[in-house]
Formats: structure tokens, sequence, C-alpha cells
């Protein structure tokens, strides 16, 4: 299975990651009213594990390549992908509102995680379906235990 796989880099997974990241990066510099995201995870090992996982994928879609990969195109993964990712800013959208009802805190947690999923699975990525779902289920316990119990 590795002999599929080279050493390169695949500018569109970084630019996947960048792109699910903005919200993430306006939230650093602009606190959102009622911003619960900011109070003291009690995950904090979920959190690190999540944390490992997603350096791990992100490293991975950016320079390991599947060499059987296709030319990347408006697949029904990739729309998945898009779809999940304005899920997701629709999420933050709420969240600045003020919501914070579990359905916005759900909307921040599952959907990015399934855009790096139908993202890696298009470009044939199978090495980073295993940390993007460490990943997955690590950010959806610290989403549940921090936020919606």
């Amino acid at each position: 299975m590795l002999k599929k796989y080279k050493f390169g880099f695949d500018i569109w997974g970084l630019v996947i990651f960048l792109i699910v990241m903005i919200p993430t990066f306006i939230w650093s510099a602009v606190p959102a009213p009622n911003d619960i995201l900011r109070e003291e995870s009690i995950t904090p090992i979920i959190d690190v594990i999540g944390s490992v996982c997603q350096v791990l994928f992100a490293a991975i879609l950016c320079v390991l390549i599947n060499q059987e990969r296709k030319k990347l195109k408006l697949s029904p993964l990739i729309i998945a992908a898009i779809i999940s990712i304005i899920i997701y800013f629709a999420g933050w959208i709420l969240y600045y509102c003020g919501n914070t009802s579990p359905l916005v805190i759900m909307a921040l947690t599952l959907p990015p995680c399934f855009a790096f999923f139908f993202f890696a699975l298009d470009r044939r990525n199978f090495l980073a379906v295993f940390p993007i779902v460490c990943f997955t289920v690590c950010h959806l316990v610290y989403g549940i235990v921090n936020f919606c119990l």
C-alpha cells in the first residue's frame, strides 16, 4: 500500500486546511459574545490526542501523495467537503450571533472533520483517514463533554 504514495506537496491539502481554519483564526483574534469555547476544557488528554491527530492528518494531506489519485475536479466527494465547510461556516455565524446550542456546537465539531475525510477519500489519501477519524472522535468527545452535557 505504501508503494502507491510519494513525498511531495499537495497545495490543495494545505488550501482545505487553511480554509477550515479561517474561523478559528478569526475567533482567536475576535472573541464572540457568550464565548463558551474559551472556557477551560475538562477533557485535556482527549484534546492533546486530538491535536496530535490534527497535526498528523494535516501533514499527511499536504506531503504524502497517492500516485493513483486523479486530477482534482468537482466530484461528489469534493462537493460533500464543500457542503461540510459551508455548514461549518454557518455554525460559526450562529455562534457569533450568540447561539451556543448543542446543535451549533455540533456544527462546529463534525462538519470540518467530514470535510477533511471527504477530501482525503477524493485524493485517495487513505493514510490520512485514520488520524482524521481519531481526530473526529476526540473533537466529538470534546464538544459533547464540554458543551452539550
